[in-house]
């Protein structure tokens, strides 16, 4: 947009460099952020989880602390310097804290609209890990756990692996037989895990690596196909 048309007036640049580039930015950003996250997320017991997920807020606020100037320019919405932080060529060197500006393409980049991406980019990444260790804590403090014994006193067990249970909860997720389709992978996974009385872990990452099957991508849904049509073949007969 800034290569192939002028802006019209300043303020429609920085407005363009300060909200509407950032915000496109933060989103690649975040989930750049968020896959990497999915990734090495360690699939061990619920401390071993909220420790990862502290130490990664804790990492966001190391950040956060060696640019805190600008952030709090930003979150208080001030513009006595958007001249300098967001129109082209009009870099300030004493305001510029990241050197890889210097490296960006000058036509489409100012000093701090990569800054702005990252600050709504760590936005979205606490919240993402405060509802994650709200979601363990729950787990740990047995908010559901009266879903575990059944009427007679009898505990259901999954016997098959977690990985099919896995497999099973995304289907279910997909076809929309649960709440419509609007119950979450992981409101399905926590009332799974009540049920069956299990940890399934890092169900995300155990989804990634049933997308990267070779063969037999559906393998546990197919074999349930198959046992359900020979049950009734054995029933018609």
């Amino acid at each position: 947009m800034c290569k192939a048309n002028e802006f019209s007036n300043q303020q429609d640049e920085i407005t363009f460099f300060k909200e509407h580039k950032p915000y496109i930015y933060s989103r690649l950003k975040f989930y750049a952020k968020l896959y990497n996250f999915l990734i090495n997320r360690p699939a061990g017991t619920i401390k071993s989880q909220q420790e990862f997920i502290d130490a990664e807020i804790k990492k966001l606020q190391e950040s956060n602390r060696r640019n805190i100037d600008f952030i709090k320019y930003y979150r208080e919405q001030s513009t006595v310097l958007d001249e300098f932080y967001f129109l082209r060529g009009k870099d300030k060197i004493s305001l510029v804290s990241n050197t890889s500006h210097f490296y960006t393409d000058a036509e489409f980049s100012t000093s701090h609209d990569n800054a702005v991406a990252k600050i709504m980019a760590y936005d979205l990444l606490v919240n993402h890990y405060v509802q994650e260790l709200s979601y363990l804590r729950d787990i740990s403090y047995g908010k559901s756990r009266e879903l575990n014994t059944l009427a007679n006193g009898d505990r259901l067990s999954w016997t098959a692996s977690k990985t099919d249970l896995i497999e099973l909860i995304y289907a279910l997720q997909a076809s929309g037989a649960i709440k419509s389709g609007t119950a979450g992978i992981k409101e399905m996974a926590s009332a799974c895990e009540s049920i069956f009385d299990l940890n399934l872990g890092n169900v995300y990452r155990t989804f990634l690596e049933i997308r990267e099957r070779k063969i037999d991508l559906t393998k546990f849904i197919d074999r349930l196909k198959s046992a359900l049509l020979q049950r009734m073949e054995e029933t018609d007969g």
